[in-house]
């Protein structure tokens, strides 16, 4: 009868528990065909499983439909549903001529957006009065951890039980706890409140004088016990915060309350020492999780006890904020620590309280010392480069050579080692080196360091490792030329490296000659960026749809090129059975063939992607868009819309977000318009006029709100700011904190600034030097907190700072992107003042300046000493220097060093980076071959003049034959060097190559030297070539040129035929290739 009325879900539901109870014959499956037929409905077998699953498919993609499905389901449907969800036993249904993947529905169902917030509303409503309570906290655990925390909104607790089984309430409070960092803010306190509220009714206590925190009740709170307000802490009783911290499993639920505040820390102390516990023993200090990193009775402490708790402080960089405090108590505890003592002395038993050690204390260190101490100081993290830098110099400052000994102790010092001290280590030890646990430390090395050990293990001498035993980064920094010679690669030893695409092109191509199973090649680590669309197009329709899952599950490692290859070779395959994802590829034309019912899935598949990444043409994407909001059909969106459009939430227009959310299903949709990378002025405009829509005025604002409101306070003005700094200074800062390294509104800088000024415990210091008379100076403390807001301190503010509080900061001054000019030279004359004149600079010391030294003039960059090519790389990082400075740090390299330019090894052209552009043109030839062909790659990433590019082109050629013999892989290699060929030798190229240009060298070629390519050529650009040539490029293109250029941006292919429409099923040549999976999308 379920048949008949077309209630497939309920009669599957049927099928499946009278199977589990009775078994199935075949002749069972004939008796029920016979009875449809009987009411003349005329099914095969086939045709009914066939029928089943394109039902049960649709659901997918109709949430609202399931849950209106499951309400109507009888009690035993339900039940049979839920546990379908809950038990992993059962793995098929096998109806003799008929199975079905049990399984794989079961994951579907949780992972399809919409369909697991049917299931969690579904279980709420109903499971509780079919199943036990067990039962259905299993269930609603296994749907929230499926959904990322993404159902667990504040309104969410509302709908919970309040009278549930203890061991249900605890399996589901367990839940809520591994969703904790995913739940908002918001979700986290009203969880917070549903579980206080049933421990609390279930507590002994009688009045309000005793508290229904238990030690019992702490460990179900887990890190829920951060919300515990202030008074209840101060309530719980002696015996329960002492058998609570008795608990082994407490010291690693403390160590995971990384947002609890400084106050309720401290009353957690305050109630401790009241205990039988003394927070001054040793034992209870290792006891104490995060809650020893705002320890606070340091009175009459004595040093070992100091060096304890420093011991436990390695763990409280895991805070969310309060680090400015934190590292003024591990200052704090070093005076204690090292009293009557001398660094020196104590230097091995500080713990990661030596990383606050200014550069001062630190030269100051003998070698002995910092050799005793290697064992804690090579553990640390943290170390700043200048700091690494130091160390080890005094630690092998008894070595003329690092010896495989030393360079085996150093740990995480390594990065501190000089480029030449690796390339001056023998052969034979550096061999060892690689095979041993530290050279898993050489991924951790600067590009210019690596280039130091490659050069050295590239040179003749005794057997040493091949390049397929180099591990991480390193192997990504080999050059495509030492790779086509090596001779003993395979997919095997390829599984953990990292590639440049260069060097997957090639080896793609080269492994693909030598085996004939495709899978093993596209399974093999980053070796499927590799595939060229000949590969794609080669592979046969079984094949290809077989190992598809490959490309899907490495989107991020393919190119726009090769996705828009994939989509021609399923289009020709199996179009019918297509990831709709890939539709976007194709031309744009071929969005208008996508049916109403294919809508959902479209939506879907596209949601789970990047479409920044797949489409690069503002112009496609906007089409692409405007088919997204076809298919919404102007409907407002509730939380189901939300879940199915996923990542396109970021692309819709401001009107959508500003009329089109629906008030319930706003918390979701914040919650996917906080991840969005890039959102455009008038989205942002529409998002700051909900929020103020629905949170009221910032003045009305609850600490969960600004909270949830994370990167959109940037959005607000510095008055309308002014109240959450006022009254949260502390979330303010820590999403300021979260933000480093960003160019931040300057509007929010000054809300911060403001903040922390205001929020200081002590009154602003101020420095009674020249002109310094009533200037607030900075402290170190403030630098800390301040981040990316130290851009609002006034350059006399910087000039006035103190000595010590610049030896503190310089390196997170020097990190600030948003300094202007005058702020740069005020921290360039400090530090002058602190250092002296940059004559008597030191590697450490320019190492740590980052972006002041930018300020630096060309007659101030002369008298630095630049023997070393570690001090000109960290200069050479910064990309603001004018051709002037560039040209004095590379004279200044040359003349320090006594090295002419034919004396130039690999890895000081990697050093000397972007300073490589300021060469004379003629100086070029007399780089040597031999050294310029293993950093080919490193100096394509740079963006020289085109006189510069061309003389690199001549070099390449020398190392790579003429143009018209260079390979795909050659092409990539050379990066902008390919931007320095000439009209002629681009037109020889063949269009075929066009797609392994690097979109930076399309940028790179003149205007007037781009236009000499023939129409093929810019037709076969590919999407992602042709999205990075420039308007000046376009403006000079004939109009048969500009009609290619927009081809290639809409992801056509140079075909003699025009492609077929959309059809509604398979081609003939893949008609037989469909696979039961393609099957099942082709139903849909």
């Amino acid at each position: 009868e379920e048949i008949i009325e077309g209630s497939y879900l309920n009669a599957f539901l049927d099928l499946i528990q009278f199977q589990s109870a009775h078994g199935w014959t075949t002749d069972l499956s004939h008796q029920v065909l016979d009875y449809l037929r009987s009411w003349n409905v005329a099914f095969t077998l086939p045709g009914l499983q066939a029928a089943m699953e394109n039902h049960l498919q649709q659901r997918l993609y109709q949430p609202q439909k399931l849950l209106e499905d499951l309400r109507k389901a009888d009690a035993q449907q339900f039940r049979t549903a839920m546990r379908c969800l809950l038990e992993d036993k059962q793995h098929h249904l096998d109806l003799q001529d008929v199975v079905i993947d049990l399984r794989e529905m079961q994951e579907q169902a949780l992972q399809s957006p919409g369909v697991n917030r049917s299931l969690f509303l579904i279980t709420l409503e109903r499971c509780f009065q079919v199943l036990s309570s067990l039962e259905c906290v299993q269930i609603l655990g296994r749907v929230l951890r499926g959904s990322s925390g993404r159902l667990l909104q504040p309104d969410v607790t509302e709908r919970l039980p309040q009278h549930l089984h203890v061991d249900a309430f605890k399996n589901l409070s367990a839940a809520f706890r591994d969703l904790y960092d995913h739940a908002s803010a918001g979700a986290r306190r009203a969880v917070y409140a549903w579980m206080a509220g049933i421990l609390r009714a279930s507590s002994s206590a009688t009045d309000d004088s005793v508290s229904w925190v238990s030690a019992e009740n702490l460990w179900i709170l887990g890190r829920y016990m951060v919300h515990l307000s202030f008074e209840e802490i101060v309530k719980i009783s002696p015996e329960e915060i002492g058998l609570f911290i008795s608990y082994d499993n407490a010291t690693k639920q403390l160590d995971t309350v990384y947002d609890i505040t400084p106050e309720l820390a401290r009353a957690f102390l305050g109630r401790l020492s009241s205990s039988s516990f003394d927070p001054r023993n040793t034992s209870t200090i290792h006891r104490l999780g995060l809650l020893v990193c705002f320890y606070h009775d340091l009175e009459l402490l004595d040093p070992a006890l100091a060096r304890a708790l420093l011991h436990q402080m390695i763990k409280c960089g895991r805070l969310r904020g309060f680090q400015a405090g934190v590292q003024k108590l591990k200052a704090d505890l070093l005076d204690i620590a090292t009293e009557n003592q001398t660094l020196n002395e104590t230097l091995g038993s500080l713990s990661d309280a030596v990383v606050a050690l200014t550069s001062r204390q630190l030269e100051a260190l003998s070698p002995e010392a910092v050799r005793a101490a290697v064992a804690t100081l090579s553990q640390v993290p943290g170390w700043a480069p200048s700091q690494a830098t130091i160390l080890s110099a005094k630690f092998l400052a008894r070595e003329e050579v690092p010896s495989l000994h030393d360079i085996s102790q150093m740990g995480v010092l390594l990065v501190g080692v000089g480029t030449q001290a690796f390339h001056a280590m023998d052969r034979r030890d550096l061999v060892q080196v690689l095979r041993s646990a530290a050279g898993q430390l050489m991924s951790r090395l600067s590009p210019v360091q690596q280039h130091g050990v490659l050069s050295k293990l590239s040179e003749a001498g005794d057997s040493g490792p091949g390049i397929e035993e180099l591990q991480g980064t390193l192997f990504k920094e080999v050059s495509l030329f030492d790779l086509r010679r090596e001779r003993l690669l395979n997919s095997t030893v390829l599984e953990e490296k990292e590639l440049r695409r260069s060097q997957a092109l090639f080896l793609y191509e080269l492994l693909s000659k030598v085996t004939g199973r495709p899978e093993e090649l596209l399974s093999t680590g980053q070796l499927v960026s590799g595939v060229s669309c000949s590969h794609i197009y080669a592979m046969g329709a079984s094949a290809f749809l077989l190992h598809f899952r490959h490309f899907e599950n490495n989107l991020s490692l393919l190119s726009p090129d090769q996705v828009n290859c994939l989509a021609w070779k399923y289009w020709d395959v199996s179009r019918s059975s297509m990831p709709p994802f890939l539709l976007v590829a194709l031309p744009a034309r071929f969005l208008a063939s996508v049916p109403t019912s294919q809508c959902v899935p479209f939506l879907i598949s596209l949601g789970k992607n990047q479409l920044d990444f797949l489409v690069l043409d503002s112009h496609k994407k906007d089409l692409v868009l405007k088919k997204v909001r076809q298919c919404l059909d102007n409907s407002n969106a509730d939380e189901y819309i939300v879940d199915i459009v996923g990542n396109l939430l970021c692309h819709l227009p401001a009107a959508f977000i500003e009329r089109g959310i629906s008030p319930r299903a706003w918390a979701t949709a914040l919650h996917g318009l906080r991840d969005c990378p890039a959102l455009g002025p008038e989205q942002k405009a529409a998002v700051r006029l909900q929020l103020l829509e629905r949170c009221g005025r910032p003045q009305n604002w609850t600490a969960e709100a600004v909270e949830d409101m994370g990167p959109f306070l940037l959005l607000f003005s510095r008055d309308e700011l002014h109240s959450v700094a006022t009254k949260f200074p502390d979330i303010l800062q820590q999403t300021a904190a979260r933000m480093v390294g960003k160019q931040l509104p300057e509007e929010f800088l000054w809300a911060v600034f403001e903040s922390v000024r205001k929020s200081g415990g002590e009154s602003p210091g101020f420095r009674l030097g020249p002109g310094c008379h009533g200037v607030p100076a900075p402290s170190a403390e403030e630098i800390l907190q301040l981040a990316e807001a130290n851009a609002c301190w006034t350059p006399a503010d910087l000039l006035c700072m103190g000595e010590d509080a610049f030896l503190r900061s310089v390196e997170l001054l020097g990190a600030v992107r948003s300094f202007r000019w005058p702020q740069l030279v005020a921290l360039k004359e400090k530090a002058i003042q602190v250092w002296d004149a940059p004559f008597h600079w030191r590697q450490h010391h320019v190492v740590s300046l980052g972006r002041i030294a930018l300020a630096l003039t060309e007659a101030e960059l002369d008298q630095l000493d630049l023997s070393s090519v570690d001090t000109v790389a960290s200069l050479s990082r910064q990309t603001e220097w004018t051709s002037a400075q560039a040209k004095s740090i590379l004279q200044g390299f040359l003349q320090d060093s006594g090295r002419g330019i034919q004396d130039l090894k690999s890895f000081h052209l990697v050093g000397l980076g972007a300073t490589l552009c300021a060469m004379n043109a003629t100086d070029i030839p007399l780089i040597k071959i031999s050294e310029f062909r293993r950093v080919v790659a490193r100096i394509g990433k740079l963006l020289c003049s085109n006189h510069i590019l061309a003389e690199f082109k001549r070099k390449a050629e020398i190392v790579f034959g003429k143009p018209t013999e260079w390979t795909s892989s050659v092409l990539q290699e050379l990066g902008t060097i390919a931007a320095g060929l000439s009209e002629a030798e681009l037109r020889m190229l063949d269009k075929e190559l066009m797609p392994y240009f690097q979109p930076s060298a399309i940028k790179c070629l003149p205007d007037g030297v781009f236009k000499a390519l023939s129409v093929e050529q810019i037709a076969s650009l590919g999407p992602g070539n042709a999205a990075a040539v420039t308007l000046a490029q376009s403006r000079q293109l004939s109009a048969p040129q500009l009609h290619g250029l927009q081809r290639a941006r809409d992801g056509a292919r140079l075909l003699s035929r025009e492609d077929a429409p959309w059809s509604a099923g398979p081609t003939p040549a893949a008609a037989a290739a469909c696979t039961p999976a393609s099957r099942k999308q082709l139903s849909l």
